[in-house]
């Protein structure tokens, strides 16, 4: 925890990763302010009293100088995959339009939370996408901590949902081939765990680093592992050929998820997204990972909870779930 509290700004707060990092910042006693381009989206949050929120556009530079002013640590948490064709490009402006306000606003740290793939590999457009944003935001003068993720496991994360809404639909899954590539998944909580510890790591910034939880293993056995937390019987059949916009358009009928962005998503299953370099678990000792079958269940709760009319954050109290590896 830092000894000195720190005006915080986290962009994409009204996302799932900024909706579980602000709370965990608002505990340890830091100012935050909330970055969103719909404000009334933050309305329901439990802590939206507790923070100032700040209506912008990382896309409208103008807005990004009152966002910034006396913010000591900026978290990036947003991109474009939702807005359409063209997203790749404007993900680029914007880290662009982010690093030049936050080096002019005084802003000493950006952190960064990208996607886990090989950047020498030849991976999917959504994947290369937020490795070239990193890269961007890295070209300002400001120090930038990056954090790579794949699955992240926690109820909220896109990939997730897909994984829990095709496995709950489908007695016998078909799948492309490419579900055998390897994924490394992580607990939405040992994300937040990260983000948090790096405010505490001067020596993490101007940093990538790669960040997954204790086991590697396939996207298949993924939905085989979310079948026996839930108790069904699944089989997967591959099928050779499968194109992706088939799959995405599955997803699509499956899932709330729009097929462009199943698609953008499914394309990442081109390629293997495993930690390659282990930096992070002697960076950042204190956080201990937790399984995916844990993740996931603490997920299903959670989803229940949000079913019944609850708050859109788990109650501390059932970290308790968690079986801590």
């Amino acid at each position: 925890m830092s000894s000195t509290p720190l005006r915080i700004l986290v962009t994409g707060a009204s996302g799932f990763v900024g909706g579980q990092l602000i709370p965990r910042l608002l505990a340890q006693g830091h100012a935050v302010r909330a970055f969103v381009r719909r404000p009334a989206q933050l309305r329901e949050q439990t802590w939206a009293r507790s923070v100032e929120i700040v209506a912008g556009d990382v896309l409208a530079p103008e807005t990004l100088a009152s966002a910034l002013d006396g913010v000591h640590t900026a978290y990036y948490l947003v991109h474009s995959m939702t807005s359409g064709a063209g997203y790749t490009e404007r993900d680029l402006v914007a880290a662009r339009n982010f690093a030049r306000a936050a080096a002019t606003a005084g802003v000493r740290h950006i952190i960064y939370l990208g996607a886990l793939a090989d950047p020498a590999d030849t991976v999917g457009c959504h994947l290369r996408s937020r490795i070239d944003t990193g890269a961007a935001l890295r070209e300002g003068p400001v120090p930038v901590t990056e954090f790579r993720v794949g699955v992240i496991a926690g109820e909220g994360s896109l990939s997730f949902k897909m994984i829990r809404r095709v496995t709950e639909s489908l007695p016998v899954i078909p799948g492309s081939p490419w579900l055998q590539h390897r994924t490394q998944p992580l607990a939405a909580q040992n994300v937040v765990d990260y983000l948090v510890a790096a405010l505490d790591k001067p020596s993490s910034q101007g940093r990538v680093f790669e960040i997954g939880g204790p086991e590697v293993t396939t996207y298949a056995e993924l939905m085989l592992a979310y079948a026996r937390v839930r108790g069904l019987r699944r089989r997967i059949v591959t099928i050779p050929g499968l194109p992706v916009w088939l799959m995405a358009l599955g997803i699509g009928m499956l899932t709330p998820v729009q097929s462009s962005v199943a698609r953008a998503v499914a394309g990442g299953l081109a390629s293997d997204s495993v930690v390659a370099h282990d930096d992070a678990l002697r960076a950042f000792p204190e956080v201990r990972l937790v399984d995916f079958e844990s993740a996931a269940r603490v997920a299903i709760i959670a989803s229940q909870h949000l079913g019944q009319g609850g708050a859109a954050q788990p109650p501390a109290a059932w970290t308790g779930a968690l079986e801590w590896r």
